[in-house]
């Protein structure tokens, strides 16, 4: 139970909240939970759409429903277990302020927290729109994100995956490349760190001009692959700099299931990353390759495209066709559906993935800037024995509502799995795409 000493408030939950996270209706414990009735309008219509945007409002409709049994959601009900009382607002809604459309769902939400705001201090707007809280600050109304999501402040402190360290004495590089360093070693190189090092985590050592590529793997830093031991029966991709090879490395161990890379674009993350998949292929590792992603049109829904489910995805599949041609001269993608013919590679709508398991599978999701956590959270937990899942996008390229740099999926699992002996996770700085491309990924 939670401290009846503490100030209690009142959170009014805009539909973005409960289709973003349906379990959001839990988290506020010890405190009051306002949904205006038109949010409830808004759920209905969002019920029937596929994935878990439809997933969340029927979650939240049957919640309620279910609550109606415990008493009258108009007077509020209380969630003994968490001291939370949850109660739908039936009025306020008809004082739109002067500027903003009566008839706007968000202004009507906006005009109820309004009248909230004029006569409770701790009543606090909670919407994952932007431009809502804008409007909620513009008018005197408390507003902020829902942050249970985010685990850090700003960009500055994401997780790189690699650090660098300097030393002093040459023969800790003798002693980490002939076995992987000592314990007196690892406490001497994390306290030149100035902090521990995480599982998986690419470290250089550097001692004059001399240096050691490892990973830190247990307690020990085991050497890398360098790039001629990968190109060793590799399909013909070399590291053109440390970050890539610290890449190749991860998606080379087969004791790391999980990673995650980052980047601007043009840093070669997709194209590395499908390569390594097409050698482990032709090698047996796995049984074959799927490709996904978040779709997020421009104007149109997948659905008003032409053509079965595959024909659909096509667009959204052009940066994996580009680098099947850049690879293999595939011209007329004679290779690329050759394999999609034998069922080497299968593009998946995300969408589609709930119920599914994925075995022996070398999974891709691209663009996963892209996707919640609650999504990536579906695709990775439908991974099955045997398999590999690589998640990659650029977090400075964010198309979707309601997410941003930090709150985004594809950084949160990074953060959240990087202690974790499955996953590694690398940042690549620079783009290899051309002159160009890396000159404008810099200055615009």
């Amino acid at each position: 139970m939670i401290n009846d000493v503490v100030e209690r408030k009142t959170f009014i939950l805009d539909t973005s909240v409960l289709l973003y996270d349906a379990k959001s209706i839990h988290s506020f414990p010890g405190n009051d939970v306002i949904i205006p009735i038109v949010v409830l309008d808004e759920l209905d219509r969002n019920k029937e759409r596929r994935g878990l945007v439809g997933e969340n409002a029927r979650y939240v409709n049957r919640y309620l429903d279910n609550l109606r049994k415990k008493g009258s959601l108009h007077q509020g009900i209380m969630i003994e277990d968490i001291a939370q009382n949850v109660r739908v607002e039936l009025s306020g809604f008809d004082d739109v302020p002067i500027g903003l459309d009566p008839e706007d769902a968000d202004n009507r939400i906006i005009s109820s927290a309004l009248q909230y705001a004029r006569r409770e201090k701790n009543a606090i707007m909670v919407t994952k729109d932007i431009n809502f809280r804008v409007k909620c600050d513009a008018l005197g109304i408390k507003s902020e994100d829902y942050y249970k999501d985010k685990i850090i402040e700003t960009v500055d402190e994401s997780y790189r995956g690699y650090v660098d360290v300097e030393v002093f004495d040459a023969s800790i590089i003798d002693r980490l490349y002939t076995e992987a360093g000592t314990n007196e070693d690892i406490k001497i190189l994390e306290e030149a760190a100035r902090r521990q090092f995480y599982q998986n985590e690419f470290v250089c050592v550097k001692c004059g001009s001399r240096s050691f590529l490892g990973i830190y793997s247990g307690s020990s830093l085991f050497r890398l692959l360098s790039d001629n031991e990968i190109n060793d029966g590799f399909v013909g991709v070399s590291a053109k700099n440390r970050e890539q090879l610290y890449a190749l490395n991860a998606l080379l161990d087969d004791n790391i299931p999980l990673v995650t890379i980052t980047g601007i674009a043009g840093s070669g993350k997709t194209f590395i990353t499908l390569m390594t998949a097409i050698a482990d292929l032709n090698s047996k590792k796995f049984d074959r390759i799927v490709i996904t992603r978040n779709i997020q049109p421009v104007g149109k829904d997948i659905g008003f495209l032409p053509g079965a489910m595959n024909d659909k995805m096509m667009p959204w599949m052009s940066p994996i066709i580009d680098n099947f041609r850049q690879a293999f001269k595939d011209k007329d993608l004679s290779y690329f559906k050759m394999m999609r013919e034998k069922g080497m590679i299968e593009i998946a709508p995300l969408s589609y993935m709930r119920g599914r398991t994925f075995n022996n599978t070398f999974l891709i999701m691209d663009e996963a800037q892209n996707a919640s956590i609650h999504e990536i959270k579906t695709v990775i937990t439908r991974i099955g024995e045997g398999s590999k899942i690589v998640l990659l996008g650029d977090i400075d390229q964010i198309d979707t509502p309601y997410i941003d740099s930090l709150s985004n999926g594809l950084t949160i699992v990074s953060e959240k799995f990087k202690n974790e002996k499955v996953a590694a996770h690398v940042k690549l700085k620079k783009g290899e795409r051309s002159y160009l491309s890396a000159v404008a990924a810099k200055l615009l």
